[in-house]
């Protein structure tokens, strides 16, 4: 994965890690996050680094996609 180098105006960001799609996505001036092509809906973050460290911790912890 390489490193997080989002511009100002970039509002969307996506990338693979583990062998799992991982996207984030600026709305309104929170960061939402993508695992394998589903938005989850109960998490949201001020950066976009803070949105891209919890996707890997989870993705290293064997979590699925959904927070169900």
């Amino acid at each position: 994965m390489q490193a997080l180098h989002l511009h100002e105006e970039q509002q969307f960001w996506s990338d693979s890690y583990g062998g799992r799609s991982i996207a984030i996505f600026n709305h309104h001036g929170r960061w939402l996050a993508y695992l394998d092509h589903v938005l989850l809906q109960k998490v949201a973050f001020a950066t976009p680094g803070d949105a891209i460290a919890w996707l890997t911790k989870r993705i290293d912890a064997g979590f699925p996609s959904r927070l169900n």
